[in-house]
């Protein structure tokens, strides 16, 4: 296999969301104005392949042609919206997804388990898998979590910042409600993988009091070296190595590194060691952020993030951990998880 594969557990490429959209769908009470919004988003997004644009963080024309990579591919849908807009929301990008499986398809190809992965990169083709960032997609219906397995999806983040139906945010202070419990059940059973980045620690860890499978914190970073309330502490650190969970590198500067001076490598390293230190070898990987969040100049393209092997190999990381954290943790877990 390639030494130079890759998997990034999360990025935003997919929703092609500008700061306009965001403001419109969020911050406008008015019904009219946001539905005026979707829907032009949603003709927006129809005639756009947000998964290959230049001058993105992402973009599958800009792979090196020697990297295997596998994509997550996030529906960010923003807090803030009714069940009803939030559901078609989801229902608008999973089908540009898929539209851009099928107009793509020399490049990159949808992927579910870990052989679709491998049988991708053998075709010379990414590997794209479907996930969702914020389960008010589910438009607080049970039975919408097995439309998401039929889509393909196979990630779900709980929460974005805020309360939904399933769990509160790391700006709110509750924990699990009666019907996430049963969502993270449903979620399990449908082989959807419960991701827990996004909620504060109350919800954290009333999932440990639910979950019965491994679960990710998709683009977490560790918050004993950056403060963020969206970090993991040591102890939810511990909890996860104990459990085989998956935790996905963080790319943000917010999350890397507080003060004023721009983050850099350096920081995202230091997550790293400090990860390594708690057990958490096995359970490490990559959740870029990329076009979601600000991130170092370093890190902002495919080519800059594939250089992340050559840089840990040169910060004394055997080659078994830094192609643990590139692309086989993160393989195997989905391995196990089918």
């Amino acid at each position: 296999m390639n030494p130079y594969a890759l998997i990034d557990l999360h990025c935003d490429t997919l929703i092609a969301l500008t700061d306009e959209d965001f403001h419109l769908l969020t911050a406008i009470q008015d019904p009219a104005r946001r539905e005026a919004a979707l829907a032009s988003l949603s003709s927006r997004v129809r005639g756009t392949d947000t998964l290959d644009l230049p001058g993105r963080h992402f973009s599958l024309s800009a792979i090196p042609q020697d990297v295997h990579w596998c994509q997550c591919c996030a529906i960010f849908v923003p807090d803030g919206l009714s069940q009803e807009e939030a559901a078609s929301y989801y229902d608008m990008h999973q089908r540009s997804f898929h539209r851009q499986m099928e107009t793509l398809a020399d490049r990159v190809r949808p992927c579910r388990t870990a052989a679709e992965i491998e049988a991708a990169w053998e075709q010379g083709r990414a590997a794209a898998i479907l996930t969702v960032e914020n389960g008010s997609a589910l438009a607080g219906q049970l039975a919408r979590i097995e439309t998401l397995a039929r889509d393909g999806v196979r990630m779900m983040t709980l929460t974005w910042n805020g309360e939904n139906e399933i769990a509160s945010g790391n700006v709110t202070d509750h924990g699990l409600s009666s019907f996430g419990r049963e969502a993270i059940r449903e979620l399990e059973r449908h082989k959807i993988v419960v991701d827990v980045s996004h909620l504060n620690d109350r919800s954290f860890f009333d999932v440990l009091d639910i979950a019965q499978k491994p679960f990710a914190a998709s683009h977490s970073n560790a918050r004993s070296v950056c403060g963020h309330r969206r970090n993991l502490t040591d102890e939810q650190v511990r909890e996860m190595v104990d459990r085989k969970c998956l935790i996905g590198l963080n790319y943000s500067h917010d999350f890397l590194r507080t003060g004023e001076r721009p983050a850099g490598l350096e920081d995202l390293y230091r997550h790293v060691e400090h990860f390594l230190e708690l057990g958490a070898e096995h359970c490490l990987a990559l959740g870029s952020d990329a076009d979601g969040a600000d991130v170092p100049d370093t890190l902002n393209s495919p080519a800059k993030t594939a250089g992340l092997y050559q840089y840990f190999l040169d910060r004394g990381l055997s080659q078994e951990q830094a192609e643990g954290i590139l692309w086989k943790n993160a393989l195997n877990f989905v391995t196990e998880m089918e």
